[in-house]
């Protein structure tokens, strides 16, 4: 198996992750693997089944789940706090309906990391397969939605969603050594996030207010977001990112009910791999 030296970076999104699920599968189709990949949020989640070159499986997961509420359920908010029940994702479904190839995920040819936000500090942190004590519990934390999300405990500290502190973990990947990254993103170009209306603002203020350092990172996501996405363009031009992203507006909202419109965006996600795998290997030649 030939692994291309490089790195590959992946946006979450909730199920807007459909998109990146179906460029992976191209890729793993092609056979074109990446030295390292990492993710946040939803990309966290579909970068482990991508290192674990399990095909299908993100989409799978899913499309066949999407109205099972043992799995997304704002019931779970109130039952276990969490709209994702990550104990039935990574219990039954992991183990018995659809298992997760750790043996796969667990060899050492590419390295993952998963990127989740310190609530007291609001930085990112990076959890990485071969060093994290509970790998999952950090991909539990990069996908922990604020206020729908408890907060996710590993090695001792608190954790939520990747997002907030970062969108798309790029910078680590240049920190690491990398010269060249491939961004998966699951937002159409032009794409600009508006701030934070006030009703969001004073949730977030009153049900983090213990943690002034998360809620400043939650405040300022649009503008950092927004900021990111104009250097990601002056990177791609400098030829040291190559971005993939929705060739159209996504009409997908991230808690998605429509298999139709999942399906519709995955199939979009596979064709964008699909005309990029040279591209891909040519980048990262």
């Amino acid at each position: 198996m030939d692994i291309l030296k490089g790195a590959l970076c992946l946006e979450g999104g909730s199920l807007r992750g459909l998109f990146t699920a179906g460029v992976l599968d191209a890729f793993l189709d092609s056979d074109l693997y990446i030295e390292y990949v990492n993710g946040v949020s939803a990309g966290s989640m579909n970068g482990m089944n991508y290192v674990s070159k399990q095909r299908g499986r993100s989409k799978r997961i899913n499309l066949k789940y999407l109205h099972d509420k043992r799995y997304i359920s704002f019931r779970n908010m109130f039952t276990s706090r969490q709209i994702f029940n990550f104990d039935f994702l990574f219990g039954d479904i992991s183990n018995k309906y659809d298992p997760f190839d750790w043996d796969a995920f667990n060899d050492k040819a590419q390295r993952y990391e998963a990127v989740a936000t310190d609530v007291i500090t609001g930085e990112s942190a990076y959890f990485n397969k071969d060093s994290c004590s509970d790998i999952i519990a950090a991909v539990e934390a990069s996908s922990s939605i604020p206020v729908m999300s408890k907060m996710i405990d590993v090695d001792g500290r608190k954790y939520l969603d990747g997002g907030i502190s970062t969108s798309i973990a790029y910078n680590r990947a240049f920190e690491l050594g990398y010269s060249k990254v491939v961004a998966v993103l699951t937002r159409e170009e032009g794409y600009r996030k508006k701030p934070v209306n006030k009703v969001n603002e004073s949730i977030c203020k009153r049900y983090f207010k213990p943690l002034p350092k998360l809620v400043d990172k939650l405040m300022t996501v649009p503008k950092r977001y927004n900021e990111m996405q104009e250097e990601m363009d002056m990177l791609a031009n400098e030829g040291r990112l190559l971005i993939i992203r929705p060739p159209k507006k996504v009409i997908v909202q991230r808690l998605e009910k429509s298999v139709a419109k999942l399906e519709s965006l995955y199939k979009e996600g596979y064709e964008e791999g699909m005309k990029n795998i040279e591209n891909v290997r040519k980048f990262l030649s």
